[in-house]
């Protein structure tokens, strides 16, 4: 039985899993439609609105529809209610699409701290300058609830990591000394309301990120596919915290075709591995044996460990081979 088969819908990030920059990643499109599930889309990403982000699916090949995108603007404002009333003036550091669901949840969105907003709403804005940032952090100081949409403090992209919504509010937490509640992923909450809204029972998280993806996952209890196609790779898995493990570890998303127990992290490949000091050792393999094998059978091991190993010592010619491809 494959990995799809044991559930009954996908829980899927966007950058880094489905695309980077707007470009499908290799096996992405062609698994998701083959996979014959629900899928619902989670990002981080508030600059779009969910329209756009379910018409830039489409251009790349899947039908995606508004309400099958999470975004972490939605999931902002959702948090900023427990704090507002209707009417309530909010100031809103992001582009305009936020600010107009922030307007369509009934909220008064202001464009100075002088109107007293009684939430700040963050989220990433690549015009957002000193000025923006500067109003945020006054209305902060006189009082408002300050909400993050998420914590990222990276973007991939084609060229390499942007800048992040999160690095973007490390600069008014500086200037405040407030920090802000988040609404995106890590928290738990975007994933359940993902997998309520086309009533999965059994669904998988599939993500390309150990602090946002898959610590968002372990947080709201659900299994996770961890995919090699963008910010987190295999030392950061080696290293990872417990909460940060995924259930499962593949190069990119066609290994949902896959045996489950493949899968997830021991022994294949031919390979051995063995703690030895806080180093562990890599050994054996075979011509054939590939990366992703040797990580399984390392991680395994690594997983059992007190602390993070020093060092990742292959002792085998095909243990060498593989292991010269990790980052």
């Amino acid at each position: 039985m494959s990995l799809l088969r044991a559930h009954d819908a996908l829980l899927l990030d966007l950058d880094g899993t489905v695309w980077e920059g707007g470009r499908a990643i290799d096996g992405a499109v062609d698994t998701i439609n083959a996979a014959d599930l629900p899928s619902v889309y989670i990002t981080n990403n508030a600059m779009r609105a969910p329209h756009v982000v379910a018409e830039k699916l489409q251009a790349i090949g899947l039908n995606a529809a508004d309400t099958d995108v999470v975004t972490a603007a939605q999931a902002a404002i959702d948090l900023a209610a427990e704090h507002l009333q209707p009417g309530d003036p909010v100031y809103v550091v992001g582009t305009p699409s936020f600010k107009e669901l922030a307007a369509a949840a009934g909220y008064r969105v202001v464009d100075t701290a002088d109107e007293n907003p009684k939430a700040v709403l963050q989220g990433l804005d690549p015009e957002a300058n000193w000025a923006v940032l500067s109003e945020a952090a006054l209305a902060i100081r006189n009082g408002a609830s300050y909400v993050a949409s998420n914590l990222d403090t990276t973007l991939p992209d084609p060229r390499g990591l942007l800048v992040g919504n999160g690095s973007m509010v490390a600069a008014v937490v500086s200037a405040t000394g407030v920090t802000p509640v988040s609404a995106g992923k890590p928290q738990g909450a975007m994933f359940v309301t993902a997998a309520q809204r086309v009533g999965a029972q059994a669904p998988l998280t599939v993500g390309d990120r150990l602090d946002t993806d898959i610590e968002g996952a372990n947080a709201a209890g659900m299994p996770s596919l961890h995919v090699l196609t963008g910010v987190s790779g295999h030392i950061a898995l080696l290293e990872a915290p417990k909460e940060q493990r995924p259930t499962y570890i593949a190069e990119d998303m066609r290994a949902l075709n896959e045996d489950p127990a493949i899968l997830r992290p021991g022994a294949q490949g031919g390979f051995t591995a063995r703690v030895d000091g806080n180093d562990i050792l890599l050994e054996r393999g075979y011509p054939e044996s590939t990366s992703i094998e040797a990580l399984r059978t390392v991680l395994e091991v690594a997983w059992s460990m007190k602390r993070p190993a020093d060092l990742i010592r292959p002792i085998s010619e095909d243990a060498a081979r593989v292991v010269a491809n990790w980052w």
